[in-house]
């Protein structure tokens, strides 16, 4: 049932043909167990995610020192999240009900969009941190006129307008059509020609993963291997300054945001390109359909576990976050007992480190 999978999204035109053309095993106990543990896993990430991201928007909106630079970044990005995980809830009993989709024909069409939405306003958001930390540590000098919080603020207006404009053929094309094979009316893409399907893929695959997740690595590589090499000189040296060891915890929070966010989406993706190659027939049989059905449904359920990871690692390795947001609460509740949790070490470096430019705090 790769046809019907929440982001997978053959036209049903290639449902009918490749159903009346291929014999298959029946697999028909291993998808029980999908219908029954998938839904489960889903909404506990959503609860456990909308939790999480409410609480960093939360964090950052109410704290009473403006966001420095990358925050901007992280705040679109726990926004990102926070509209993906208000469409999971539905995907998670359109699997329940074994892809029969019950939401009628726009709520189709707006998840569908806002899942896909998510996908390329999250990564290339991750590609704008990676190059604000590459332009902070790997060119140091001349380049303030293109960190400021003006053009941080623009970049992702762009970054929305690019992921809207890219989501629209989701929302065109998303139909709930009946399928008299299966007995369902499945939420799926009806794209005008087949040759639609495979270049609509191909776009998400390229576009959407694979050139942003090259930036990332190269712009993550080079930062990690400037401050290797500054980290040695300073050694070198025996000096240690405090806004490069602020700027170097910001950048561990972002490193871990990144590498969290590859790992939860490569596999996804990969299994986007397998059925690439399936659709123009370069690979074929019931292995690699079984395979593309089972593997898309792992690698999709796996991409949403990034959105709830997200604030997890804020709280786990932002120490400044950690302190940020126990600020926050400090303002909220009179007695302020929620600072006695930080030492009063860390409590002193907190309230000293704000007037540097690009901490994440």
């Amino acid at each position: 049932m790769t046809e019907t999978l929440p982001l997978n999204d053959p036209s049903s035109n290639q449902i009918e043909n490749k159903s009346n053309s291929t014999i298959c095993p029946d697999l028909n106990e291993w998808w029980e167990i999908v219908y029954y543990i998938v839904p489960k896993y889903i909404n506990t990430i959503c609860v456990i995610g909308m939790l999480g991201n409410i609480f960093v928007l939360f964090t950052y909106s109410l704290h009473k020192h403006p966001l420095k630079i990358p925050e901007i970044y992280l705040v679109n990005l726990a926004a990102a999240d926070l509209i993906f995980l208000t469409c999971l809830p539905f995907w998670a009993e359109n699997i329940r009900n074994e892809f029969n989709w019950p939401f009628g024909t726009f709520l189709c069409r707006i998840t569908s969009a806002s899942i896909r939405l998510n996908m390329y306003t999250s990564i290339y958001l991750l590609v704008a941190v990676s190059a604000d930390r590459y332009f902070t540590f790997v060119h140091t000098l001349n380049h303030s006129e293109i960190r400021s919080k003006t053009i941080a603020k623009g970049i992702c207006l762009l970054t929305w307008f690019f992921g809207i404009l890219l989501s629209v053929p989701t929302f065109m094309f998303r139909t709930v059509e009946y399928f008299p094979l299966w007995n369902i009316s499945a939420c799926t893409l009806d794209f005008p020609t087949p040759s639609w399907v495979s270049a609509e893929r191909l776009v998400y695959n390229i576009v959407g993963f694979v050139f942003p997740s090259a930036a990332i690595i190269f712009l993550n590589f080079s930062t990690i291997c400037s401050l290797q090499k500054n980290a040695r000189e300073r050694r070198a040296l025996r000096t240690k300054s405090s806004k490069e060891q602020k700027d170097t915890k910001a950048t561990r929070l972002i490193f871990t945001v990144v590498l969290i966010f590859l790992l939860c989406w490569t596999p996804y993706h990969f299994f986007v390109f397998l059925d690439i190659l399936h659709q123009t027939e370069v690979i074929k049989g019931c292995f690699w359909e079984e395979l593309l059905n089972f593997g898309e449904q792992f690698g999709y359920t796996l991409a949403t576990t990034n959105s709830c990871i997200n604030p997890v690692i804020y709280v786990f390795v932002g120490k400044y976050f950690r302190q940020k947001a126990l600020e926050v609460f400090s303002q909220l509740i009179p007695c302020g007992f929620p600072l006695s949790w930080v030492s009063f070490k860390e409590k002193s470096s907190y309230f000293s480190m704000f007037p540097v430019r690009s901490s994440l705090t």
